[in-house]
């Protein structure tokens, strides 16, 4: 390439876009970033737990998720507010507590704990639970909170950002075009295909927690992530599936169980919201960066996209600066 600075189009607006579009930007491109929806994160993005867990997600995913992954908390923490960095707990009920050994023996970097412990941690949780794995290095943060904050970052630093369908100035007037459209981009990448997920957010004024709680079982591991004002966001059911109606019985019976587990108080909880996301995903569940010419995809972010974007926005910079 020249030296003149780079005309880069983004499309799609969600967690990969804005990642990629705020790395592009820091280190020189002119960006301008489209999204057809009427808000950033109008995709699955906007339902994500926004759990920054690369230890806790090396129990199902390959060892390459977690190795790029691990730069994400910092990422993070240097580019939006409120990254909460107090770890994860990790329980089970007393009649699942061997899925506690299965999933330690696929993690690394945690601290097997006890009761006294655990309250120490999170003090609601006082003698409901005799043994858990404590990941101290990991964070979490609210997508809901963080989306916004990478738009006005990308704004003060000169991108534009179009919300609208149309074609508007024309694609060809850029030299690169990052396409982060997720399962819209289907037509373009064959082997992507939709993973449903399902979630709930709750509101308990009866219960705090500091950090994200995995709750595991052999069939439905649950997540329950504190946000702010009393609020939880749970789940999230893995269906390999392109339906987007609404949440099923079946589902919200499982999220709601799980949370009752954790403490009996949920059961008065508010249902503030129900919501459904596809997760763009490879046969392999591993996110990637796909060049075809000047055109280069971000996509098959699967449950990996706060965790991963960061790492994959690194790879599109030094395609476009040629490193």
């Amino acid at each position: 390439m020249s030296n003149a600075v780079p005309e880069v189009l983004v499309l799609g607006a969600g967690v990969s876009g804005l990642v990629t579009a705020v790395t592009l930007a820091e280190r020189g491109a002119r960006i301008t970033l489209r999204e057809i929806g009427p808000k950033v994160g109008s995709g699955a993005s906007w339902f994500a737990g926004g759990m920054l867990a690369p230890w806790c997600e090396a129990e199902s995913a390959p060892a390459e998720v977690t190795r790029d992954s691990i730069m994400s908390v910092g990422w993070w923490a240097q580019h939006v507010p409120d990254v909460t960095r107090h770890g994860t707990l990790v329980l089970a009920p007393p009649r699942d507590t061997p899925e506690l050994s299965r999933f330690g023996r696929k993690t690394s970097h945690f601290e097997v704990i006890g009761g006294q412990q655990i309250a120490a941690l999170e003090p609601d949780l006082e003698d409901r639970f005799d043994k858990a794995l404590f990941f101290a290095g990991e964070a979490h943060v609210d997508p809901r909170r963080a989306l916004p904050a990478l738009r006005e970052r990308l704004q003060s630093l000169g991108g534009k950002i179009i919300f609208s369908a149309s074609r508007e100035g024309g694609e060809t007037d850029f030299d690169w075009r990052i396409d982060c459209t997720g399962i819209a981009a289907r037509s373009s990448l064959g082997n992507l295909r939709g993973v449903r997920g399902e979630m709930l957010l709750l509101r308990c004024r009866d219960v705090t927690l500091r950090r994200p709680v995995r709750m595991l079982h052999p069939r439905i591991p649950v997540y329950i992530v504190p946000r702010a004002e009393g609020i939880f966001m749970v789940g999230a059911t893995m269906m390999e599936s392109d339906d987007t109606g609404a949440i099923t019985v079946r589902s919200m019976t499982d999220l709601l169980n799980a949370v009752y587990t954790l403490h009996p108080a949920f059961a008065d909880a508010e249902i503030v919201e129900a919501g459904v996301g596809l997760r763009p995903s490879f046969p392999d569940n591993i996110p990637r960066v796909v060049r075809d010419g000047r055109t280069v995809h971000v996509n098959g972010m699967y449950r990996h996209g706060f965790l991963l974007s960061p790492a994959r926005a690194e790879e599109v910079k030094n395609i476009i600066f040629d490193r």
